[in-house]
C-alpha cells in the first residue's frame, strides 16, 4: 500500500516571524485624517442638511404656533375691550342726549 503523503499544516508552512512595520510618517497621517474627514462631511453633508432642516421647521412651527396663538388671543381680548368700551360709549352718549321729541 502506497505512503500518503501528510499535507502540512498553516503554522509549517507560514513562519511565526513579526513582521518589521515602517515607521508612520505623522504628516502624511494627519494628511489622511484630513482627507477622510472632507470624504465623510462631503457623503453625509446632505443628510445632515436634511435632518437640519426637518429639526428646524419642526421647532419653528411649535414656536410660530405658539406666537400665533398668543397673538389670537391678545386680539381677542383687545377687541372685546374695544366692543364693550364703544357700546358703553355710545349707550352713554343715546342717555345723554335730549330728547328731539320734547
Amino acid at each position: 500500500m502506497p505512503e500518503t503523503p501528510q499535507v502540512p499544516v498553516l503554522t509549517e508552512i507560514v513562519a511565526d516571524e513579526p513582521s518589521a512595520r515602517r515607521a508612520v510618517d505623522p504628516a502624511a497621517l494627519e494628511a489622511l485624517a484630513r482627507e477622510l474627514e472632507r470624504a465623510v462631511l462631503v457623503r453625509l453633508s446632505a443628510e445632515v442638511d436634511r435632518v437640519i432642516e426637518e429639526r428646524l421647521a419642526r421647532t419653528l412651527s411649535e414656536v410660530l404656533g405658539q406666537a400665533l396663538e398668543g397673538v389670537r388671543a391678545e386680539l381677542t381680548v383687545t377687541v372685546t375691550q374695544m366692543v364693550r368700551e364703544a357700546v358703553a360709549a355710545s349707550v352713554a352718549h343715546a342717555l345723554a342726549a335730549p330728547d328731539p321729541g320734547q
